[in-house]
């Protein structure tokens, strides 16, 4: 199997992170706050590279600085996450035993967590490739979730996968060879014809699987107004619901 992540994932420059890692009940989890108290918040799933991965938590501290209190779990529940030096061939096995269809149990948890602990009262979730996926299914599934943003990771598999509860905004990459232009355009269609809530696709020129969370100085000039424009209509998305 390809590498679907064409940007050398074993090289990152240090990130020095603005938040705190939490446990909470069986979960452990990243949290950043802004510098002033809100009742909104959103939830990120990470990638196959996990919770500590540099790169999702500069995503977290990104998303805090425009105004939420934003969490990323470990919704590994403590497993290895996928690692550089795996091998791509054993990673069908792997994805049986982390199934990004089977996260609802750790949602709620943090769903819990959120609006007791810290007073939410609108939460969204962001998910990136893996993360991407599990919020397509969660958008399915939770009524507790105002809005969501699933970056190139969609479910294949079900004719149920176009009835979202709450507005969804997917965003792929022109050249993500994970994922076909075939399979982007079924899901504008089926969409088009099932959804009844508020929803975006949008394909971002030149851009391969996992773009969108690079941090700044591990991005490449020609990419960089793609990725810079990806997070922007990120934001604008959830300030639109939350």
């Amino acid at each position: 199997m390809a590498d679907p992540f064409l940007y050398g994932t074993g090289e990152r420059s240090p990130y020095g992170c603005l938040g705190h890692e939490v446990q909470i009940e069986h979960i452990n989890a990243y949290v950043c706050r802004p510098s002033f108290f809100t009742d909104k918040a959103v939830i990120v799933i990470h990638d196959i590279f996990g919770w500590l991965f540099p790169d999702i938590r500069y995503i977290v501290d990104l998303i805090a600085g425009h105004g939420y209190i934003t969490i990323c779990p470990d919704f590994f529940k403590g497993t290895d996450p996928w690692k550089t030096t795996d091998h791509w061939a054993d990673f069908a096995d792997w994805m049986k035993d982390h199934d990004p269809m089977k996260v609802d149990k750790e949602a709620d948890v943090v769903l819990k967590y959120l609006k007791e602990q810290c007073g939410a009262k609108k939460i969204g979730i962001v998910g990136f490739s893996w993360g991407g996926m599990a919020v397509h299914h969660l958008m399915l599934k939770n009524p507790q979730l105002t809005a969501g943003v699933s970056l190139y990771g969609i479910i294949r598999d079900s004719e149920e996968r176009y009835n979202l509860l709450n507005p969804t905004f997917f965003i792929f990459g022109e050249k993500d060879h994970t994922i076909s232009y075939n399979q982007i355009t079924l899901l504008e269609e089926k969409l088009k014809q099932y959804c009844k809530v508020a929803y975006k696709i949008k394909v971002y020129p030149g851009q391969v699987h996992g773009f969108a969370q690079l941090k700044p100085e591990d991005m490449k000039p020609d990419d960089k107004p793609y990725i810079e424009e990806a997070r922007k209509d990120m934001i604008d998305w959830l300030k639109m619901f939350i």
